[in-house]
């Protein structure tokens, strides 16, 4: 007999069952569910709406059955549909009828809320750790590569000069931004919804603010109907994830490209790389591939959600259990990605003559020469020109910007003199960059502290 089975003359068919439950998946919020549970039959003893030894005997008997799942001594019924049914079905059989006061006051649409939001605060939490601890590889990289010049590019082609520094620390600015992202969320997600029942609140006096002190969040939902109808904080989730597993995948592409032997700036430790069947000589960047393939299945989980939510009526409907699976598997997809993305960089070889050597091919200096010519009192339009007809020239000639002799320079402007090749050098280009943002190492340097502090803040 199902515990909401009063109205009904014969039992749901077992496919009804089987396709109406969530046991198999949901069951991971059987922590969450018992703690929302005990703060609030805590709440009721307190208000006088159960008695308050029959609180104290129901809080010793879910700490128990806690305990219990926890040893792995618990087989959770199907029947029973879902882990809040289940949990209940549990107590009922260890302390009788007394077990069955426990619901009083509250309906599933809202126990369902609470168990997810509890849930997504701590996954949230534990997101934002793995975050750092990649943010804090990456310093670590930075520090020891202030000096490692490299090719920085625009449409994929050599642009500027810049360094292995700055290039990673443009990531480590897009993971403090999913990080502010994942912190947002969290502040709207740690608002209560249990006190909202099914749609309408409850005749009982429910004291839901000291439910929400009980449970650790900063206020309560102010509408009884949007607090079980809504599902923006999944939403909100997914979303910041979303954007963080893009930003991954970004780097695993560049991650990908250096690897090869055409580029060959980079080489992954053996332990982070696989082989091929059949080719002996392959090297495969699995890891950086993968995580790039499983940010489709994210986003996927992101329009998945959205789609469920898009046409739903207020309040609530069945629609919305689907925001568990999508909801789960994009957490846990990002939760197997952060870590071993972060020890694959930390092994990694950089090979700091190769990526010097990039940098000094593609004309990388080009936009420091027509600089030079603007400092020398030539407008800047009037320097671009100049140096473009020289690049075109070097082509012809298969020359570079440093190979060509002052004469050469000197046909297309008479304003050249010798102090140019200081002005050109890839050193140069980089270190005269001294705008806070900028490659130069004074710059990198100090970046490097403003975020070491934000590092320290955040722990």
């Amino acid at each position: 007999m199902k515990l909401w089975g009063g109205r009904f003359s014969k039992s749901t068919h077992a496919m009804v069952d089987d396709f109406n439950s969530s046991i198999r998946f949901d069951e991971r919020l059987y922590r969450q569910d018992i703690a929302g549970s005990i703060a609030h039959v805590t709440m009721l003893g307190e208000q006088a709406i159960i008695p308050i030894e029959d609180s104290k005997t129901i809080i010793v008997a879910l700490g128990e059955i806690l305990k219990e799942i926890e040893a792995g001594q618990v087989t959770f019924d199907i029947e029973a549909e879902d882990i809040h049914m289940n949990v209940e079905k549990l107590l009922i059989e260890k302390i009788g009828d007394v077990g069955k006061k426990l619901h009083t006051g509250r309906s599933r649409n809202d126990q369902v809320a609470l168990d997810m939001r509890m849930y997504i605060k701590n996954e949230i939490l534990e997101i934002d750790k793995m975050i750092g601890s990649l943010q804090s590889v990456l310093l670590k990289l930075c520090k020891e590569n202030l000096d490692t010049i490299m090719p920085g590019y625009t449409h994929l082609q050599k642009a500027q000069p810049i360094t292995f520094s700055h290039h990673l620390m443009a990531y480590f600015e897009m993971f403090k931004r999913d990080r502010s992202r994942l912190k947002d969320a969290y502040k709207r997600t740690n608002v209560l919804p249990l006190g909202s029942g099914a749609l309408a609140t409850t005749t009982y006096p429910l004291d839901r603010e000291m439910v929400a002190k009980l449970l650790d969040f900063d206020s309560i939902c102010l509408n009884s109907i949007d607090g079980v109808s809504d599902r923006d904080f999944c939403i909100e989730l997914l979303s910041a994830l979303s954007t963080l597993m893009m930003h991954l995948s970004r780097f695993s592409e560049e991650i990908i490209l250096w690897c090869t032997n055409e580029f060959n700036f980079i080489e992954l430790d053996d332990a982070y790389s696989t082989g091929s069947s059949i080719m002996p000589q392959k090297k495969n960047p699995d890891i950086p591939e993968l995580v790039r393939g499983k940010t489709g299945r994210v986003y996927g989980s992101l329009f998945s959600l959205l789609t469920t939510m898009k046409s739903l009526p207020l309040a609530y409907n069945k629609d919305m259990q689907e925001d568990k699976e999508v909801t789960f598997d994009a957490i846990d997809t990002v939760k197997m990605c952060l870590p071993i993305f972060k020890d694959m960089l930390n092994t990694l070889k950089i090979n700091k003559e190769k990526m010097y050597q990039g940098a000094g091919g593609g004309f990388t200096n080009a936009t420091d020469a027509a600089d030079y010519l603007v400092k020398k009192g030539v407008h800047f339009r009037n320097a671009h020109e100049i140096i473009g007809k020289l690049v075109l020239y070097c082509i012809n000639t298969n020359k570079t910007l440093e190979e060509l002799t002052l004469n050469e320079y000197r046909t297309i402007s008479d304003v050249f003199s010798s102090d140019l090749y200081n002005e050109i050098s890839l050193e140069a280009c980089v270190n005269k960059r001294n705008v806070i943002g900028g490659p130069s190492q004074e710059m990198m340097i100090k970046v490097i502290e403003i975020n070491e502090k934000y590092l320290t803040k955040q722990y």
